[in-house]
């Protein structure tokens, strides 16, 4: 069964036991600096890869830019 969640105020679809890391490889997303929440909720770089995106969740992941 497939379901969507929301990943930057786009339409994903998602299967079950999706993680943060496969989603960053699905989308090709390679840059160092991200944040990333689920439903508003902070997820930390060492979590990527064992916190699972429930169905429906809202999902940011955003680029930070540095420089001076």
């Amino acid at each position: 069964m497939i379901h969507k969640i929301t990943l930057n105020n786009n339409p994903f679809e998602w299967k079950e036991y999706l993680t943060i890391t496969e989603i960053l490889k699905i989308k090709n997303y390679t840059f160092r600096m991200l944040i990333v929440k689920i439903n508003g909720t902070l997820i930390k770089k060492d979590m990527y890869d064992k916190t699972i995106v429930p169905n429906g969740a809202d999902v940011k992941i955003i680029h930070l830019i540095s420089g001076g």
